[in-house]
């Protein structure tokens, strides 16, 4: 439980983070909230050899309505998402996942952005930006770029974030007054999902659905988006969550029992909406 040797930088804006990252290349790590790196490191899971420290840059951390879209700040913590009256409003979905991660301790000092970045399979966050159909906004030695949250999530542990580049901002388009639903089932309070499902109502019809837990990276239940804008019953297209999938089968849960908590919980899902 003790990490490897490592060196410190605090940046103390976001182009001397960029500097330190261009510097040290693949050495680097970006430290937010440090929920997810730093167990990893004590765990020795990864071992970088420079931490660039982000954490103080309140230029990251904000919640704004930017004409027909939300705009969140990469350092913008899950308590703040909880608590927004513009998340409230625009995103609810995104307030209900917030809710549901951790404890309060653990929503006052993890960040969306540092969430987004582990790219975990089972993260709440990854499923309500995903359904929400979200962008996600780097900046490194080139400039910025949009990622769709579909392209952001390329592995277990992996994004599509290019060397250099830090993840600065979350783009959602403005859902007020759509239904949506976020449902996950863990095997202890304050666990990580074994399976998890957000969902969204779409502006011109349908839904989106989106699962954690349920392969490498979150993933859209595009089977169950169809089935339902075809007419399919709530019910029988939930049947459909797993199609195109690739549960893990492991210690936490085997694949099937996987398979069978996506439909329970996309049928909840629906139900709610």
């Amino acid at each position: 439980m003790i990490p490897a040797g490592f060196s410190y930088v605090r940046a103390g804006s976001v182009e001397e983070a960029l500097d330190e990252l261009s510097r040290h290349g693949g050495a680097a790590r970006v430290l937010a909230g440090g929920h997810s790196l730093l167990p990893a490191m004590k765990l020795r899971r990864t071992e970088p050899g420079v931490l660039v420290d982000i954490g103080r840059l309140r230029e990251l951390s904000y919640v704004r309505a930017d004409g027909d879209r939300v705009a969140v700040g990469a350092l913008t913590s899950h308590r703040t998402l909880e608590r927004d009256p513009v998340v409230a409003a625009q995103a609810p979905l995104l307030a209900a996942a917030a809710r549901r991660i951790g404890d309060p301790q653990v929503r006052n000092r993890g960040t969306i952005g540092g969430s987004l970045a582990h790219a975990d399979p089972a993260a709440d966050l990854a499923a309500a930006v995903l359904a929400l159909d979200g962008v996600l906004v780097a900046r490194g030695p080139s400039g910025a770029r949009e990622i769709p949250a579909r392209e952001f999530f390329t592995g277990r542990h992996s994004n599509a974030l290019a060397p250099g580049e830090l993840l600065t901002e979350i783009r959602l388009p403005a859902a007020p007054g759509r239904a949506y639903a976020f449902e996950k089932f863990s095997r202890r309070a304050l666990d990580w999902a074994v399976v998890g499902v957000a969902a969204q109502a779409r502006p011109g019809g349908g839904v989106a659905v989106a699962l954690i837990g349920m392969g490498p990276t979150p993933v859209r239940a595009t089977a169950v988006e169809e089935a339902l804008a075809a007419g399919t019953p709530a019910a029988e297209a939930a049947r459909l969550a797993a199609r195109g999938c690739e549960p893990p089968d492991n210690a936490v849960a085997s694949a099937s029992y996987r398979a069978h908590l996506a439909e329970v919980l996309v049928t909840r899902a629906l139900a709610a909406l």
